[in-house]
């Protein structure tokens, strides 16, 4: 059974990242509706700011692609806070989509 985003509310969590970006500019070429937030909008690392933004947009399918990136020598330096900021965004994402009935949810993981 194929899955089509034709007609979909499409979020992309983390759509101004290397792998976000590249995404946002493939869907923008298909018939769905995409949906965005900037750090400045949305901080998801803040579950109940995470659950309001979903449960307001009812996305269809979530691409997360969020994560705090900093290069070799920043995640070597703060290890402890990459991986908690990291998780808290990936948790945060899964139970909002999780609550709110999501039917899709793409965790691009590394």
């Amino acid at each position: 059974m194929t899955f089509t985003l034709d007609g979909k509310k499409v979020w992309i969590a983390g759509h101004r990242g290397m792998v976000g970006s590249a995404l946002a500019r493939h869907l923008a070429e298909t018939d769905c509706s995409l949906l965005t937030a900037d750090r400045a909008t949305l901080d998801l690392t803040r579950q109940q700011d995470v659950e309001t933004f979903v449960a307001r947009e009812k996305p269809d399918v979530i691409f997360m692609a969020a994560a705090r990136v900093g290069g070799i020598w920043a995640n070597k330096t703060f290890p402890a806070e990459f991986l908690y900021q990291n998780l808290a965004i990936q948790q945060n994402i899964i139970e909002a989509a999780h609550k709110t009935g999501c039917r899709k949810l793409v965790f691009l993981a590394s």
